[in-house]
């Protein structure tokens, strides 16, 4: 997954990266709208292949590979856990799968509902391919 996937805080769903302009960045919803938006400095926004995920081990797992887990579990397919009804121990079972060393303690059940809906989407989208693939592995 490339560095133009984005998260904007305050704003739900996943944003492709379109162009930058003068203290802003120009969006694009990933859904079917492809509704295009500004994004000013003064927002959050993060590349979702920068995001990580709290472990027990102490070292962060990136979401790219939490994605990459479910898509292995799920066969490259759409969960069809609803995010925002689906029940508490659903959403843990779900997790429990893609990342079973999460620390409990500092990953929310928010954090792991946002995981799915935001899998759900990239995958409604077309975008399959979560981790970049190492360009020495390529050569050889």
């Amino acid at each position: 997954m490339n560095k133009e996937i984005l998260a904007v805080s305050g704003k739900p769903g996943l944003y492709k990266l379109v162009n930058r302009g003068n203290n802003m960045l120009i969006v694009e919803t990933l859904d079917a709208q492809k509704k295009r938006m500004p994004v000013y400095a003064s927002e959050r926004v993060v590349s979702v292949a920068d995001i990580s995920i709290y472990t027990d081990d102490g070292e962060d797992t990136p979401l790219t590979s939490v994605f990459e887990n479910i898509k292995k579990e799920y066969e490259g397919k759409a969960v069809d856990l609803n995010p925002k009804k689906a029940d508490n121990e659903d959403i843990v079972d779900f997790f429990k799968k893609a990342l079973p060393n999460y620390d409990t303690d500092r990953v929310r059940m928010s954090d792991m509902r946002k995981v799915l809906a935001w899998y759900n989407i990239l995958i409604a989208a077309g975008i399959v391919e979560f981790e970049e693939k190492n360009e020495e592995a390529q050569a050889e």
